[in-house]
């Protein structure tokens, strides 16, 4: 998979933003960042697309950015030589799909029905967007007409908010969501560029979904586990459950049987996308430590991070 779109995948949403003045681009695409969203769509539906996208890419700051809605090769290399990562077209337009293929340019066609998508594939595309996901019928039009095609990943766009982002994203076909509700047109006219950092920050929290799950607590030996199990238990009156390495009180304690990590035990943050949550974290400069990863049905399920909290260690799970 091309680094651009994987980055898309690993920040789950994708911004759509179209400018009237190429002077507020780089306030815009700030908040957005500030905001945990570093991969940006910028619309050709303005004659201020070029210079915005060039005026984002020359801020100094660490993001992909891409055009949307192009509708030919010239706006196209407007794009590319602005600086664009990638391009993104409203529909399957053959002359843009060939042009950015031939120069090995990461290209998002629009597709709404398997014709379309199978067009797509004879071009030996795997990422393509959905648009308009709403209009044409949602989730449950966008499963259906995904499950035949398995190696296919989809980037649903158009109507898509907080409401029901989390809906598309648990679809396995959906590589990332796409969506303009971050940058209104009215903050954007108003410039109000720290409600569009809230608003992003407010996605990106629902996407993630950061929830603690339980409080791990160290032990000197098996028999000191054992002591503050029982108490806990029977304070609480939990059912306790045995592990090798821990004895679990109800689903809210963990009582390990050593010191593990850190000094007094860890916190668990259950998490939607643990691999986003790993991409957000560090770009927050918050690493995780290798040696401590596991899977489930080979992925990702549980890592620690590199981080303390009062004597606690943190460690991520996917729910």
């Amino acid at each position: 998979m091309n680094d651009a779109i994987e980055q898309i995948r690993l920040t789950g949403i994708l911004p759509v933003v179209t400018l009237e003045d190429s002077e507020d681009a780089v306030r815009i695409v700030q908040a957005l960042h500030d905001g945990g969203l570093p991969c940006i769509e910028i619309t050709f539906r303005t004659g201020a697309a070029r210079d915005a996208i060039a005026q984002s890419v020359k801020s100094g700051l660490p993001l992909v950015i891409g055009a949307g809605t192009v509708q030919n090769v010239d706006q196209v290399k407007q794009a590319v030589d602005a600086g664009a990562r990638f391009i993104v077209s409203p529909g399957l337009n053959r002359m843009v799909v060939e042009h950015c293929l031939k120069n090995k340019i990461p290209v998002l066609p629009g597709v709404a029905t398997p014709t379309e998508i199978e067009r797509a594939m004879e071009y030996g595309l795997d990422v393509l967007k959905f648009f308009p996901a709403e209009a044409n019928g949602g989730v449950p039009y966008l499963r259906a007409i995904s499950a035949p095609y398995k190696k296919i990943r989809f980037i649903p766009t158009g109507g898509i908010d907080e409401s029901n982002l989390l809906s598309y994203l648990r679809l396995p076909t959906v590589l990332a969501c796409g969506g303009s509700w971050m940058v209104k047109a009215d903050t954007l006219a108003n410039k109000r560029f720290d409600e569009v950092r809230t608003v992003s920050s407010n996605a990106v929290k629902t996407m993630l979904g950061f929830k603690l799950q339980h409080l791990g607590i160290n032990s000197a030996d098996a028999e000191a586990a054992k002591k503050t199990a029982t108490f806990l238990a029977d304070i609480l009156q939990s059912e306790t459950r045995d592990t090798p390495g821990s004895t679990f009180i109800g689903s809210d304690f963990e009582i390990l049987k050593s010191n593990l990590y850190a000094q007094h035990g860890h916190f668990a943050i259950g998490t939607n996308s643990i691999d986003r949550a790993i991409a957000y974290l560090e770009r927050k400069g918050i690493k995780t430590k290798p040696e401590t990863r596991s899977e489930k049905d080979g992925k990702l399920a549980t890592v620690y991070l590199d981080v303390e909290v009062g004597g606690f260690a943190v460690h991520l799970i996917q729910i």
